[in-house]
Formats: C-alpha cells, structure tokens, sequence
C-alpha cells in the first residue's frame, strides 16, 4: 500500500519565506544555485518574488504582456500596499528574465519560491541532523520533533501513571500561567519626564521578564517514576520542613490552606496559590484568579507549599500526598538548545531552539481528551442488497446514527467529513511533568516578587500587572 504523507513547512518553521530567505547565506542556497547558476539570476532570485495576487482574478489576464501598475499589488492578506523597492524589484526581474506574459512571470515567482523554500527546509533539516541526528521530514510538527530529541539526549524512561486516580488528581491541580491587573491606573512622574511635576511625589514605571522561565523550571529536578500515594500513618508523619528543596523523592499534595487576615495588605497586590475559579455567575469559564480566600482540597507541588508557608499561609490539614522520584534529567537537553540558541546567527534559529524546549512542555500538557476521530466518508447510504452481503458500516447515515457521533460536513454529493467523539482514552503523556513545570514557573514568579523586589523596595513598591512571566512594578524612588 502506497503512503502519501502531507507536511506543511510552517508547522516547523513559522516564518514567512521573505524572512527565512532573508537568513540563509549565500553559501546555503544549494538548490537554487543548480537552477540558476548565473550570478546576476541568482542575485535576483534570492529574495522573496513579488506578485499582485489579488489582482490576478481571470485567466485572460495571464496573457497581459506587462506588469500592473504598483497600486494592484495591493494585498488584502497583509493589508499593506506594495513598497516603491518592491516594485522596482518585479520590473527589474521581469525585464532581466524577458518575460512576455504574466504567465511567464507567475510561473518564474511560483518556481523560485519551491526553490527557495526547499533551500530553507534543507538547511534546517540540516541544522537537526547536525545536532540531534533526527530529519525533521518524518515528523508532522516541530513539538513532535522535540519530544524525541529531548528522550534521544536524555535517556530517560518516564513512567506513564496507569491509576486513574492518580491521573484525576494530577490533572485537577493543572493551572495555567497567571495573568491579572493589580492597579489598573498608574501614571509614572519623575525628573527624566518633560511633564514631571515636581509637586508630587516621584513614581518610575518599570517592566520586567523572566528570560526563558519554562527553560529554568524544566531545569528543575523533575518527577519520572515510583509514584505511590502515601498512606495514613505516613501522611500524620509527613514533616514537609524536614524534605529538601532538591531531595531524591518529591511530592504533590492535597492540602486546606488557611490565608491570614494579618496578610491580606502585604498580599493584595499578588496572593498566593491562584486557582481556577468562576469569577461571577454569568461566567461560563474558570479562570485563574489569585485571591486571599482560604484553599480546600488545594493540589500543590511541595516546592510551591513550602514557599507559601515560609510568607505566612497556615496549612490546616494534609488529605493526601502523591509521592514520586525526581532528579534533573531534563537540564541537558535545555542547556543544548539554549547554548545553541545564544550562538544563533538569525531570529529563526533563535525562535527555533526556544520552541524546542518549550514544545516538550506543550507536549506533556496535552490533553488526549479532546482528541477526537474524522472519517472521509463517500457514501451517504449503501443499498439494501450491499447490506444484505454484508457491506461495513461505513456509510455517512451509519455514522450519523451512532452515539459518539458529533457533527458532519458534506463537501460534494459523494464526500462527507464525520466527526466521531473517542470512546477510548489513551493517557500516554507524563502529565505530572506539566503539573510541576507550571508549578516551578509560578515559584519562580513569587519568589522575585516577595524576596527580592519587595525586600528591595518596601511600602515604595506596588504591583500593578502581571503576565505569565513579567511584571509592571510602579516604584516610588527619587
């Protein structure tokens, strides 16, 4: 049986080909060198074409024997007009190639860009092989890619949980990067404004970002196996001060968590342990709120515990404790890519090995539950004889009939795309290692916040946003 496998370049590169032309040397452009080996050709062809895509709209125009003018290379797609360069450029390569006809031209623009990108995709299948020896052409996606290249340089064997509970009770604790406004008005004042009013009191604004967070976190020692729930005599003498940041076992807990009233002022600007909650009755969608509520049945990553307790959280009552080995085994496939990434010699190489750590991330978060099966589908219905043969069931009608059936496209009289929801889940991602990173993220996140920039700045400081990985402080300081 013959396999046709369909792979689209910008799942791995995602770039336009104007910019990722733009980064090859000249050395790289083998390909098109074997077609154009003159050197003016070359120079001319080694940039992204310009074409009025919109305007071609009926074959007869392919038979003009000129270029529009520059105002019909306007494109809807960009909404941008062509530049006065850029159109230079189409005449130069129009008139250099002797083209006769907007054909001849659309097929030189449609030639040079398969060239061009095939010399983009060849270098960057080099650029994998080089260091990992995997050919990025036999997979379907960058994250697919990255999932084997961080277990070929690992050799790590992750344990897949097989208790549902356990699955249930990792999952339950998954919580997404924090975003919220603190203050949603500050305006800066200080000498090195024209307006400053020297009348009131000086207030900077600064911005902040932690440079390459999920790379620091799946830094981390991470959980890969011996998961084992705790039982009641170990959960009574389970002392968390006792354990090590960094120990050989680590742990996620369910715990009730009491916030102080004495702690609300100092930690209005940024509460601890933020949970998925809906923020009115109108509401149909959690969303990640950090309050001063007390926390039951919270799930906590030790670390993340022991952080919130050390700033004044009261832990009344352990439910359970999931314990695991840890270590950081995932450190040196971070630390290929980002020493490889501080050598990069273009934006895409830099992007790329930042996608790759954070791809394997993406990959442990994903969640199998929404997958879901599509079946092309020619037939509406088989007649009554071929069911008396025995014919499958593998008509649209049958389809439609069946309890897992979710919706239905008909594209033409004998084709139909139906869409079936699974009956049969595969949890086959390490969904713990997601749990810890977003964990280990916030921890990162907290602990800048609380002990160094408060510390630093006292009372003068005030937290007025935050993202996943950044903040905008209002700071009063001369």
């Amino acid at each position: 049986m013959l396999e046709i496998r369909f792979l689209d370049t910008i799942r791995f590169m995602p770039s336009s080909l104007d910019t990722l032309a733009g980064n090859l040397s000249e050395e790289n452009f083998n390909v098109l060198k074997s077609q154009y080996k003159n050197k003016s050709d070359f120079e001319l062809l080694r940039r992204k074409g310009v074409f009025p895509y919109e305007y071609l709209d009926s074959v007869e125009k392919l038979d003009e024997t000129s270029l529009p003018p520059r105002s019909k290379f306007y494109s809807n797609l960009t909404e941008s007009e062509c530049s006065e360069e850029d159109y230079a450029h189409a005449i130069q390569v129009w008139h250099h190639f002797n083209c006769r006809s907007l054909k001849e031209y659309l097929e030189l623009y449609l030639k040079t860009d398969v060239l061009l990108l095939t010399d983009v995709f060849q270098n960057f299948r080099a650029i994998c092989s080089s260091i990992y020896n995997l050919d990025p052409a036999h997979y379907y996606t960058t994250p697919g890619l990255s999932w084997d290249a961080m277990l070929k340089t690992t050799e790590i064997e992750l344990e897949l949980l097989t208790d549902i509970d356990m699955i249930t009770y990792v999952k339950s604790g998954i919580r997404g990067g924090l975003v919220q406004c603190s203050h949603r008005h500050t305006k800066a004042n200080h000498k090195y404004l024209k307006n400053f009013d020297p009348t009131k009191e000086s207030e900077f604004l600064m911005y902040v970002d932690a440079n390459n967070l999920y790379g620091w976190a799946m830094s981390e020692p991470l959980p890969y196996g011996e998961f084992k729930w705790l039982d009641t005599n170990q959960i009574k003498s389970f002392n968390l001060e006792n354990i090590h940041e960094n120990s050989e076992y680590g742990y996620i807990l369910e715990v009730d968590l009491d916030y102080p009233y004495s702690l609300h002022d100092e930690h209005n600007d940024l509460p601890f342990c933020p949970d998925n909650k809906l923020p009115s009755s109108s509401c149909k969608t959690p969303k990640l709120i950090a309050d001063l509520a007390e926390k039951k049945n919270y799930i906590i990553y030790y670390k993340t515990l022991k952080q919130c307790m050390r700033h004044g959280l009261e832990l009344k009552k352990i439910h359970s404790i999931l314990q695991f080995r840890q270590k950081a085994w995932l450190k040196k496939y971070i630390d290929i890519n980002t020493e490889h990434r501080t050598r990069a010699k273009n934006n895409f190489e830099k992007d790329f090995f930042k996608l790759l750590n954070n791809a394997v991330y993406g990959k442990t978060m994903e969640n199998s539950e929404k997958r879901v099966d599509v079946r092309i589908i020619t037939e509406w219905d088989y007649p009554v004889e071929n069911r008396k043969l025995g014919r499958p069931k593998l008509c649209a009608r049958d389809l439609i009939s069946k309890s897992n059936f979710h919706s239905a496209s008909r594209f033409s009289e004998t084709m139909y795309a139906i869409q079936m929801k699974r009956l049969h889940n595969i949890c086959d991602k390490p969904i713990y290692l997601g749990f810890v990173v977003l964990e280990m993220s916030k921890y990162k996140m907290y602990d800048f916040h609380y002990d160094y920039m408060k510390p630093k700045f006292g009372k003068a400081l005030k937290l007025n946003y935050m993202d996943t990985d950044s903040f905008i402080y209002s700071i009063k300081t001369q």
